[in-house]
């Protein structure tokens, strides 16, 4: 066992006991952490079909093997489970500092099985894991419950908690850490189903030694010199993610008014340097000198008076063009809004539009909607839904289900207007400008993520983003390196310039494991851990038919989208042939027993027969 390898931590919540087990450095040589890590662990403890919400899930916190050391931006953290949204595997990354927390405690993964009987915290410091309950802390938003451990722990007291929206187990309730959250899939959703309003941790700062310390000292200053001066690096600290609202717009590819358009005007009202002059301060993760975030003043709602670490992109889409509107205000409060509450806002957003376009088109009326006028940019009405959906009242019992579910339960024609893949509400991309991209939602494992594999090269205009062949073996590609990506942890915004080249000498610095040595190693594990999620998906039901996109996507052109007007994907099925063939698997989506032997996955053979 290399010296540079943690332990996890497994909890039962049932039982209110703990143990530390060793991770087999096989484990870490096929699957490196985090992300890869926990599909591994889940795809062997888990048994097929149990209930996302009952005892029999698990939910596994990870973080990366190079965490908690001098590199920057590799000290994020991901939740993995069995999503209660979408019924697949799912991993959800944040970033903040409690993955370097794990790291100084020694657990390259958490484990927390089972169910309290009623709500409770864990807390872990050197002397142990303590179990309490919290009936005090009921109701109380992630934001006050952090200050409140700090002052009870100490200030050095790190958490991941659930808000409102976790403990009435709306289906896609996010973890809150610090300022980030894990928001997709509903992982917070299941911490809420176990019971567990918090895990907190305080220990000494106990820094991993690399295998080859000296080498991997010096490979930390490259890094940091590198960054200091990189383009890319500065604009992410100046301007950040809303940087891309204006991109996307010019590419007409920025979802407007639940996906049927492209652009909207005002753009420049919401755009990165909108968002620029009303950034207070900077703000950041663990050991990361990027530090893309910045503090933005609530004006509105529970927080008004505070600031906030936001809105990200994905937070200006979901409260901004897709619901027709463009105030950046409004937008920065409804981000914190769902903060308050614990809620994913993409999922968030995409709810609200799905039942503001069901109200336009007549499906549904005032009568549904608690006397709510769904207007698109009705901001009042659009508070009063957020609010509704954290409390799963009224109209928020629906749409706090997700729109899939809702859509089902209203029939009809309302199942057009779900922009949904296997249940996760779409990301802010619309796919029928860029058909990589619509490849990607759609086989991806966890639904439709923007972040299952990025095609580059499409985004960046090298390639046509509009051909519908030959993208098949490219999509694949990015997905096992995003796969590499998630499993380190190393941060899409912090890690300008970094390639697969620098990950080898990363990674053999630091663990000494062989299995690491070449960039095709990585790549192969990459593949590795997109085929055991596959796997676990197969052994769930799912197959080609869930490997889909929304009817709109592939039927009704996209309107007023600049240079992407009038298009659609009409050819998915090559695309799909294509990229099968591309990871080794069968016409339906599964991974064939040669492929699997090849990634050394067969045991899980037996498992989709």
């Amino acid at each position: 066992m290399t010296t540079f390898a943690g332990k996890l931590l497994r909890i039962d919540l049932s039982s209110s006991t703990s143990k530390v087990e060793e991770i087999p450095e096989k484990h870490l040589g096929d699957f490196i952490s985090a992300r890869g890590l926990a599909a591994k662990y889940l795809f062997d403890e888990l048994k097929p079909n149990i209930d996302p919400l009952g005892p029999a899930n698990k939910l596994i916190l990870s973080v990366g093997v190079l965490a908690g050391t001098g590199l920057q931006g590799f000290s994020k953290w991901a939740v993995t489970t069995k999503s209660p949204l979408t019924g697949t595997i799912f991993r959800s990354v944040v970033g903040g500092n409690f993955g370097a927390w794990m790291k100084h405690a020694g657990y390259d993964l958490i484990i927390i099985q089972g169910s309290a009987k009623n709500l409770v915290t864990i807390h872990v410091d050197k002397s142990g894991v303590h179990f309490s309950s919290a009936k005090e802390f009921s109701g109380i938003d992630p934001r006050r419950l952090q200050q409140l451990l700090k002052e009870k722990y100490g200030r050095h007291t790190e958490s991941a908690c659930i808000g409102v929206a976790g403990e009435n187990l709306v289906r896609y309730a996010s973890i809150t850490s610090g300022e980030r959250t894990a928001s997709r899939g509903g992982v917070g959703t299941v911490m809420g189903a176990k019971n567990l309003k918090t895990i907190s941790i305080n220990v000494p700062v106990k820094k991993p030694v690399p295998f080859d310390n000296p080498r991997f000292q010096d490979l930390v200053k490259t890094q940091i010199s590198m960054l200091k001066d990189h383009p890319r690096k500065k604009n992410m600290t100046t301007i950040g993610t809303p940087y891309i609202t204006t991109v996307l717009d010019k590419m007409g590819i920025i979802p407007v008014k639940n996906f049927q358009k492209g652009s909207i005007p005002g753009i420049d009202n919401i755009s990165g340097k909108k968002f620029y002059d009303l950034k207070t301060a900077k703000a950041g993760c663990y050991m990361c000198m990027t530090r893309c975030g910045g503090m933005r003043n609530v004006t509105e709602g529970p927080l008004t008076g505070t600031q906030i670490d936001g809105p990200e992109y994905e937070s200006i889409y979901a409260f901004g063009p897709l619901l027709g509107i463009t105030d950046s205000a409004f937008i920065t409060d409804a981000n914190a809004f769902c903060d308050f509450y614990g809620l994913d806002v993409i999922s968030t957003g995409v709810s609200i539009a799905f039942a503001c376009e069901l109200f336009e088109k007549g499906i549904i009326s005032a009568s549904d909607t608690n006397g709510l006028d769904l207007t698109w940019g009705n901001k009042k009405a659009i508070f009063s839904l957020i609010e509704l959906i954290a409390k799963m009242e009224g109209i928020g019992a629906l749409l706090g289900q997700g729109v899939k579910r809702a859509a089902e339960k209203l029939g009809g024609k309302a199942r057009f207007y779900a922009m949904e893949i296997k249940g996760l509400e779409l990301a802010g991309y619309d796919p029928r400008g860029v058909k990589g991209y619509g490849l990607s939602m759609a086989t991806s494992n966890i639904g439709g993520s923007h972040m299952y594999g990025r095609p580059r090269e499409e985004l960046s205009g090298k390639v046509d983003p509009f051909t519908e062949t030959d993208k098949g073996l490219s999509i694949a590609q990015v997905q096992k390196e995003q796969a590499l990506d998630d499993s380190l942890i190393a941060c899409t915004f912090g890690n300008s310039g970094l390639s697969l080249g620098m990950y080898v000498e990363y990674l053999t610095a630091a663990t000494g494991i062989k299995e690491f040595g070449s960039v095709d190693k990585l790549l192969k594990i990459g593949e590795r851990i997109v085929c055991i999620e596959r796997c676990f998906n197969v052994r769930e039901g799912f197959s080609r038919k869930e490997d889909s996109l929304p009817k709109r996507m592939t039927t009704e052109p996209l309107r007023k989208a600049g240079p992407s007007t009038g298009q659609m994907i009409r050819n998915l099925d090559t695309l799909l042939d294509e990229y099968y063939e591309a990871f080794g698997y069968e016409k339906n989506g599964t991974p064939k027993p040669g492929k699997l032997n090849e990634l050394g996955l067969d045991g899980a053979i037996k498992n989709l027969s």
